[in-house]
């Protein structure tokens, strides 16, 4: 249950043309505590709730638990997350033997667009698409739970 993902800024739209899904994601957090993070998530019909603990020193990994709910639990939570729901659209690009997960956001977030791969190892090597920008892993202010408290038109 440890994810160890890297992130970083995208530099053009290039990416949607070798996006082989895409969906809607709304989440809110229901906590945004620095030892965790608890978000409510719709992605596409289904709902989610996860718990996220502490990151790394490096930003590189940290313990995620997920569980699907159903879409009428997940809705009634949303009603109880703080202010800032996030809205973006995922979209899923194979490069290599890696999946990179880009996430275009809108509302507060419109402009902004990130890149994560989730990897085996903190070491383990990937194929870099040229569309990959600036390494932003481990830089608070991109986390999903700081955008939802102090959004990218703030910055």
């Amino acid at each position: 249950m440890i994810e160890i993902e890297r992130k970083f800024l995208v530099t053009s739209q290039d990416f949607k043309k070798d996006a082989h899904n895409n969906y809607k994601i709304i989440q809110g957090f229901l906590s945004t505590n620095k030892k965790r993070t608890v978000r409510v998530r719709i992605k596409g019909e289904i709902g989610f709730l996860t718990v996220k603990g502490a990151s790394s020193k490096n930003g590189l990994s940290r313990f995620e638990w997920e569980k699907e709910i159903s879409m009428e639990e997940a809705l009634s939570l949303l009603k109880l997350c703080k202010k800032g729901i996030i809205d973006k659209i995922r979209y899923e690009v194979n490069v290599g033997k890696h999946t990179f997960e880009i996430d275009e956001f809108f509302g507060d977030n419109t402009g902004l667009i990130i890149a994560e791969v989730e990897l085996n190892s903190e070491k383990e090597s990937f194929s870099k698409p040229d569309w990959l920008g600036k390494d932003v892993t481990g830089d608070i202010k991109y986390y999903n739970s700081q955008l939802s408290k102090t959004p990218f038109c703030k910055w």
